[in-house]
């Protein structure tokens, strides 16, 4: 994993172009070369379902959790930040091998601040390397 490439605030809507580098250790979007995603959103299935999947509001991914966080109660129903390498699958729905994982449920406002968030990283860092 190269962390000198920032992992990229988005939506499940705008990972779907996403297309694999010839190397296929990096992923591009548009110019973007990136390998982490960052995203936040509402986990439709968890712990009790042996499954995590995240509904960002725009579509669901898949999340995989190593062992290290699989020891907390993630429930269904949490607002959570998710970190980490995204994967296309052929034939299955996308992935996210999570890095890191946070409960922001305390904190109701963060769903509404995420959404201006992503459209402000767009309008400043993404959407000049798509003109090009």
């Amino acid at each position: 994993m190269d962390y000198s490439l920032g992992a990229l605030k988005l939506l499940r809507e705008q990972l779907k172009h996403a297309r694999e580098t010839s190397s296929q250790t990096a992923m591009t979007l548009g110019t973007i070369l990136f390998q982490r995603a960052w995203l936040q959103g509402v986990l439709v299935s968890g712990s009790d379902e042996g499954r995590f999947v995240l509904d960002d509001g725009t579509g669901l991914i898949d999340l995989s959790l190593s062992h290290d966080f699989r020891h907390r109660e993630w429930k269904i129903g949490m607002y959570v930040m998710v970190v980490g390498g995204y994967f296309v699958r052929t034939g299955d729905s996308p992935m996210i091998k999570v890095h890191k994982i946070v409960d922001l449920s305390p904190f109701p406002d963060r769903e509404a601040m995420w959404y201006l968030e992503v459209i402000e990283a767009f309008k400043l860092f993404y959407q000049p390397l798509f003109e090009e």
